[in-house]
């Protein structure tokens, strides 16, 4: 194993030691069908929700969510401009909008009202972008953040209405707990590529805070997934569906089709894994094919 500080080498290294074993008897073709807050999708490969890929590809958000609509994916985004925000739902992509913790409620509140009438699929929060690195409060782009409380998060919950609020950067049991008590439809394990040094591999904590969450709400994966059976690990382990960014953003130069080709190509893998595991679908994990190689 590569002992490192950096988080992304971290959870790399954790993904490498899970082992699974076959099962062929009584297999059969799977199915990777995604059931979401009552849609259905082709695929549990969703993106990640990255902003400002301007400098990855001339329109680089609008051909992400261009790749995620072609495949019949749950597509993520994060900062933008709101005529942005437009275009990518103008795809038909079925977008998740993921809001910054501005210091500026007023302004997290007119976001979830933006992206509610824009005709996004759910809206969340970015919680791990609250501070920075020297022990203050983040400032990103010119804008300040601040830290939220559980009774912030219930706000937030509430002007989203019926719209699903979803919390990105959930890494502990605590937080797990304090989002279902704030009325969160669901959570996404995720350390923000390493936005903290050591951080614990959002896979391995995926187990513990399943025992919070109790399937109550969905529990997705991000961070270094960058293969189908990246992608069958977590669902293994209980993860809802995952997001891949980084690994698709080299893609995005070459438009949507290659990018929506990748994630086609994932989904084949995953279920090519599936099937000789004797999973026939996204409910019948098992939790016990999975082995840890010891160091």
């Amino acid at each position: 194993m590569n002992y490192s500080s950096n988080s992304d080498t971290i959870t790399r290294d954790f993904f490498d030691s899970l082992l699974l074993e076959s099962r062929y008897i009584d297999s059969d073709l799977p199915s990777t069908k995604l059931e979401l807050y009552g849609r259905i999708f082709d695929t549990p490969v969703m993106t990640a929700a990255l902003s400002h890929l301007g400098n990855t590809a001339e329109n680089g958000m609008v051909i992400y969510a261009q790749a995620a609509s072609k495949v019949n994916a749950v597509h993520w985004v994060g900062m933008g401009e709101d005529k942005e925000l437009e275009d990518i739902c103008a795809t038909g992509a079925a977008t998740i909008k993921i809001i910054k913790p501005h210091a500026d409620n007023k302004e997290i509140f007119r976001k979830i009202e933006h992206a509610k009438k824009a005709g996004c699929f759910a809206v969340g929060m970015d919680i791990d972008h609250a501070f920075n690195g020297s022990g203050g409060y983040d400032n990103v782009l010119g804008l300040p953040m601040k830290s939220k409380t559980t009774e912030e998060l219930h706000d937030f919950v509430q002007a989203a209405g019926d719209t699903p609020f979803i919390v990105k950067g959930v890494l502990s049991i605590k937080d797990a707990e304090k989002c279902l008590k704030a009325g969160c439809k669901g959570i996404q394990l995720s350390h923000h590529h390493g936005i903290m040094s050591y951080a614990v591999p959002p896979l391995m904590m995926l187990p513990e805070i399943l025992q919070v969450t109790r399937g109550e709400i969905p529990v997705f994966i991000d961070c270094g997934i960058e293969s189908g059976m990246d992608v069958y690990k977590c669902l293994a382990l209980g993860a809802t569906a995952v997001s891949v960014g980084r690994h698709l953003m080299p893609l995005l130069k070459k438009g949507s089709k290659a990018t929506a080709e990748r994630i086609k190509e994932m989904t084949g893998e995953l279920a090519a894994t599936m099937a000789r595991t004797g999973i026939r679908d996204l409910k019948s994990f098992d939790p016990t094919v999975i082995h840890q190689r010891k160091f």
